[in-house]
């Protein structure tokens, strides 16, 4: 389960115009009233993944058209020429990619007694002198980059909130080849190294730099160019050219003391815009940005700097000012740490075919979370796109601590599944997916806001003092199986409650293998994050303990208060600049239904698979893999398990939520899932995965609407009634006009799920009862709708209708029929995201026909 999004802060987006490279790259502010295409249910029939490494290749596949989009950056100016040169490709910006020097921080020696310089802080501060990062820009990038000397990306928000601390760290660091010699000089004759002519030596051995140099993109030259500049301080250099994968099981998953590696070409992605990036310091030098990672786990800052770190990654500050104190000393302690030298900031180029719709998110470009909802051709369903990117499934999935390879995480996590909330490509506020509303109360004088362009679902009240009630849940016993309330606990305060109204989302078919969500899929995956942080629980995981123990810092509690609608009350500590970024970062929401954790919890007890590598690596057993490999077999044979005993994690526990007889109905589905589709990837995304080649490293997705029965998705736009499938309830005479325009139409007797209810309330019950609830009125010939005025008809000549969004279903009604069907008709042939439209008809031609000609909208409303 996937609760939200890291942490995000308040910026004035305008400003990143000021900072951008190319006059034409430079991005432009969305407006808040933009309509983002989201089809809940995939505009595609199927999309096709596959790996083409080869950039030129791709571009020449994209021209032929065998290939409709690359989910791979184009760095290179003269492969940029040609994108825009060729009438059959168009292309945009983002700007979140970058590159990196990643140091191997243990020394001074490995376990084999060879010297590692760059253990010293001192020896990595000084590479920033060495390199000359406008050549980088210039001769290697060709004008495509900017130079970067910290860990914030100045053309998004943060960056540009400390320009000023930004700018005068890259006069502080600037190109310097002879001063950062020096001081290398000086370091290493500290370690016991001798110069003899050029070259350093150590025990009698050249010093040699192993340097992991990435093939796929700029970093293959950037690397040769550092290769150089180490050569020139008198390193032996091992220029070692590898791939994503054949990388990783160095830089990543090996023990850095035995000194496999020194130096890796590292390139990172920030994925969505991020308007708060303080955390970023903890992530990038401190063993607590990725916790059982064995890099990572060898970070050893300085503690005045990883106190900083962790000040800000926790918002401990009580002042803007106080904060941007904080970010002031890290930015200056991670240069003097350096375990990461920062390069260039790139303006990345992403490349695909003419008329296919594309957003690229400013920070991450094409592949980011709301690609699989909004990827289209002209608004209309069907046919197929082909995806190509450097790599496709590079590392296991499964739903606790899979992959977070961005050529996993855009299959898996942002075409397959959903979350409560995604980031806006353009302004990095959420952008609510599957909420409905979300109302909080902040404690008085919290450094949190709102912001205009959430006012239609979000509202925020600040308060003297949030009370956390005696029965909302705290945590979860391990021990005794049990909840812990906030009475139990201790807890009665908090700093901000909200409730987030989810809608009517439960005992509904939203899973791909026909699973309804119910209440215990927000449940077990909740119990499971206690488990793995307890040392008593058979699945205890060490590397989840860091990040548990960040969450239940901040989370305080939870209570769900309605059903039907579902509202669920969350109580937290934590604070964000933007307070809609707080809902976003605890909301839950069970992209993956509980049956499908429940069989890898038995792989994981029985100790025949882990979820995380850091825990496969110490059971010496397989990382699980839902989707290829020898996890397939081992999961295969505990879904059986599951079945015959009706398996229910927590039992004790879950089992008011949750019955024998539903859990096997459960695992029978997943199992018919398994055998027809050969995995056992189950989530609630527009697209789910019908085949996937871990091997030839190619995937096929389809869309919901294919899958043999309903995926129910509830309605946030009118505009989704011309996209969606929907049903259709009319009587009587309705029926004749819902056939006209619809000519295959299964009429229905009631809404079910998403439904287009036609008909005025004279004719339809459930009209009647809609429209009396929302006030209003029809009498005689006139219509009377709250704050939209009193609208008249005259049979056979003058009508008017409304089309209006309550709860999931569209009302379309008239006055007289002919306001019925001209408000069906437009409806069916306009684009519109408004809530509520009135419409007027008139007969101009007298031939006593609706004529879409005829039909005006006279009211809108959002």
């Amino acid at each position: 389960m996937r609760n939200g999004m890291n942490g995000v802060s308040v910026a004035i987006f305008a400003l990143m115009v000021a900072l951008l490279l190319l006059p034409s790259a430079s991005p432009l502010l969305a407006e808040p009233e933009e309509r983002l295409p989201f089809n809940k249910y995939g505009w595609f029939d199927q999309v096709v993944f596959f790996s083409e490494p080869s950039r030129d290749k791709a571009l020449d596949m994209l021209i032929k058209g065998d290939m409709d989009a690359y989910f791979i950056d184009i760095s290179d100016p003269v492969a940029f020429k040609k994108i825009k040169e060729s009438p059959q490709l168009e292309y945009d910006f983002s700007y979140g990619l970058y590159y990196e020097l990643t140091f191997n921080p243990v020394g001074p020696t490995y376990k084999d007694g060879r010297l590692n310089p760059f253990s010293v802080p001192r020896i990595r501060e000084a590479m920033n002198y060495v390199i000359d990062r406008d050549y980088i820009v210039n001769e290697i990038m060709g004008g495509l980059a900017v130079p970067k000397f910290t860990c914030l990306v100045k053309a998004l928000p943060e960056g540009q909130r400390y320009i000023d601390i930004l700018d005068e760290i890259e006069d502080m660091y600037s190109y310097d080849f002879d001063k950062g010699k020096t001081i290398i000089d000086a370091e290493m004759r500290k370690l016991g190294a001798t110069l003899v002519g050029d070259k350093w030596y150590y025990n009698g051995e050249p010093v040699k730099v192993k340097f992991i140099i990435r093939v796929e993109d700029a970093r293959k030259p950037i690397g040769d160019y550092v290769a150089t500049q180490l050569e020139k301080l008198g390193f032996t250099v091992e220029r070692m050219y590898m791939t994503f994968r054949e990388a990783a099981r160095y830089w990543i998953w090996g023990d850095p003391a035995e000194g496999q590696w020194d130096i890796y070409t590292g390139g990172w992605i920030t994925t969505a815009v991020s308007r708060d990036d303080s955390d970023n310091f903890l992530f990038f030098y401190t063993p607590e940005g990725l916790p059982g990672f064995p890099l990572w786990d060898a970070y050893k800052p300085a503690p005045e700097f990883y106190d900083v770190a962790k000040k800000l990654a926790y918002r401990q500050f009580k002042s803007i000012e106080e904060r941007n104190e904080l970010m002031r000393k890290a930015i200056e302690l991670s240069l003097k740490d350096s375990v990461r030298v920062w390069l260039v900031d790139q303006t990345a180029v992403w490349v695909r075919r003419k008329g296919l719709f594309l957003i690229a998110d400013y920070a991450g470009g094409y592949p980011t979370p709301i690609w699989a909802l909004t990827m289209n051709r002209d608004e209309k369903m069907g046919g197929t796109a082909r995806i190509a990117s450097a790599e496709v499934i590079s590392d296991p999935w499964n739903p606790i601590a899979p992959s977070d390879a961005i050529y996993d995480t855009m299959l898996y996590d942002y075409g397959v599944t959903e979350a409560a909330f995604s980031l806006h490509p353009k302004t990095g506020l959420p952008v609510p997916i599957n909420v409905k509303t979300v109302q909080m109360w902040a404690k008085e004088g919290l450094l949190t806001s709102a912001n205009e362009e959430t006012k239609d679902w979000f509202n925020l009240t600040f308060v003297d003092e949030v009370t956390v009630p005696p029965d909302a849940w705290y945590g979860w016993d391990v021990e005794n199986q049990k909840i812990v309330t906030a009475k139990e606990a201790g807890v009665t305060t908090a700093n901000v409650k909200f409730i987030v109204d989810y809608g009517d989302v439960l005992n509904r078919t939203v899973y791909h293998d026909g699973t309804k969500r119910t209440l215990a899929d927000f449940i077990i995956p909740w119990i499971l994050n206690f488990e793995r942080a307890d040392p008593k629980s058979p699945w205890y995981d060490e590397s989840s303990v860091p990040n548990f123990e960040v969450y239940r810092e901040n989370f305080v509690a939870w209570r769900i208060v309605s059903l039907e609608p579902l509202k669920i009350e969350y109580y937290v500590n934590e604070v964000q600049l933007d307070a809609e970024i707080i809902a976003a970062d605890y909301t839950l929401w069970p992209d993956m239904p509980w049956h499908t954790i429940a069989i890898g919890m038995l792989a994981e007890k029985n100790r025949e698979a882990a979820f995380s590598s850091s825990k496969a690596d110490k059971l010496d057993v397989e990382w699980m893999n839902y989707i290829a490999g020898p996890s397939l077999k081992i999961l295969e044979k505990y879904l059986n398990e599951a079945y015959n005993e009706g398996y229910i994690p927590f039992k004790n526990f879950m089992e008011k939520y949750v019955t024998t007889a539903e859990a096997k109905r459960r695992y029978k589905l997943y199992k018919e899932f398994y055998e027809k589709y050969g995995h056992f990837w189950v989530g609630d995304g527009p697209y789910y995965l019908e085949k996937v080649d871990a091997v030839a490293h190619t995937a096929l997705l389809k869309a919901v609407r294919l899958l043999p029965y309903t995926i129910e998705k509830p309605a946030r736009f009118l505009s989704e009634f011309m996209i969606y499938p929907f049903e259709i309830v009319a009587f009587g005479f309705d029926k004749s006009i819902v056939w006209k325009y619809y000519p295959a139409a299964d009429i229905k007797s009631g809404p079910e799920g998403v439904s287009l209810v036609v008909g005025g309330p004279k004719v339809n019950i459930h009209t009647k009862v809609a429209f009396e609830e929302a006030g209003i009125k029809f009498e005689g010939n006139k219509m009377v709708v709250p704050g939209a005025g009193t609208y008249e008809a005259r049979w056979a000549k003058m009508d008017h209708g409304i089309a209006i969004l309550i709860g999931d279903n569209l009302y379309v009604a008239g006055i007289t029929r002919f306001g019925t069907e001209a408000a069906l008709l437009f409806v069916k042939e306009h684009k519109l995201n408004k809530a509520l439209v009135i419409v007027k008809w008139e007969d101009k031609n007298g031939n006593g026909q609706v004529d879409l000609d005829e039909i005006t909208a006279v009211f809108e409303k959002l």
